[in-house]
């Protein structure tokens, strides 16, 4: 260790009798486990002269008997003896780290390996003493919490001069005027439903004939339409479909002929029949489609 971190360790080692009730039995050390990191950070005792085997196998006694005294169960540890436990191996792993840097050979620095050991090993003393100070800081905040925990915040009430302030309520509603009220508020009243009136909607006649009659009459004079012209100035969808109707009833009839040159795509109308009149069967087609679709919106 470098004479700074050897000034440093014994500078700021604290008094460390009876801070924990883990005590080891050595041959070369019988008292405090507390006092004995106190001893190796001041290095006023070497940690390779410490059997930290015998150590550990102490420190599992004593926490088996803290558990054994806080009433735990068979294979469990009390509270305090877990958090016992963590610090120990926190320190047994310093501890164990020190011992093997304590057994690099000393004498003249040759080498960059040498340097980095030797600061390794004052790093594992600052460790130590970062754990003492970690330690000591946790208890004075636990001092301070035992003796502020008998303090409670004070509930006040309100001012005497502001309650004055306040009208005393005077209740004048007997319980049956507050049933009446409640009964009142959330009784729904009887409402009769709303007569909902349809004559005021209506839609325009249209009529197979007269949508068949249409078509002839444009597929005459062009020779050939796409169904998307033919429907171009419908002024609504049901007129559409009448139109739509209407062409298969020219089809069926043989007075048009249908193309459609790819799936789902455009519907090509070529005007086939005789370019006066309209037959006979097409006029009593659209006679029964006609009477369909009054039947349907009656």
């Amino acid at each position: 260790m470098s004479e700074f971190a050897a000034d440093t360790v014994a500078e700021t080692a604290a008094e460390v009798e009876g801070t924990s009730g883990f005590t080891v039995s050595l041959e070369n050390f019988d008292g405090p486990f507390d006092l004995l990191l106190g001893l190796i950070a001041k290095r006023q005792m070497d940690v390779t002269a410490v059997a930290l085997a015998a150590v550990t196998d102490e420190f599992v006694a004593y926490v088996r008997r803290l558990s054994a005294e806080a009433g735990a169960e068979e294979g469990y540890f009390s509270p305090q003896a877990l958090d016992e436990s963590s610090n120990f191996i926190l320190v047994a792993a310093t501890l164990l780290d020190l011992k093997a840097a304590q057994l690099l050979p000393s004498g003249e620095v040759e080498s960059e390996e040498d340097i980095a050991a030797l600061e390794a090993r004052d790093l594992l003393f600052a460790r130590l003493l970062q754990y003492r100070a970690f330690k000591e800081i946790a208890s004075q905040v636990q001092a301070t919490f035992d003796e502020n925990s008998g303090r409670h915040p004070r509930q006040p009430g309100t001012d005497p001069q502001l309650a004055g302030l306040l009208p005393e309520l005077v209740w004048r509603t007997s319980p049956e005027d507050l049933r009446a009220i409640a009964e009142k508020a959330f009784a729904r009243p009887a409402m009769e439903p709303d007569d909902v009136r349809l004559e005021h909607l209506h839609a325009p006649v249209v009529t197979v004939r007269e949508e068949m009659a249409t078509m002839t009459v444009r597929l005459r004079d062009t020779g050939t339409l796409t169904f998307s012209e033919l429907v171009r100035d419908a002024e609504s969808r049901l007129v559409v479909v009448v139109r739509f109707l209407g062409l298969l009833e020219l089809f069926r009839d043989r007075d048009v002929e249908l193309r459609q040159y790819s799936p789902l795509g455009e519907l090509t109308v070529s005007w086939a029949g005789s370019d006066q009149g309209e037959t006979e069967a097409a006029e009593r087609a659209a006679a029964e489609w006609d009477d369909e679709l009054e039947e349907h919106d009656g």
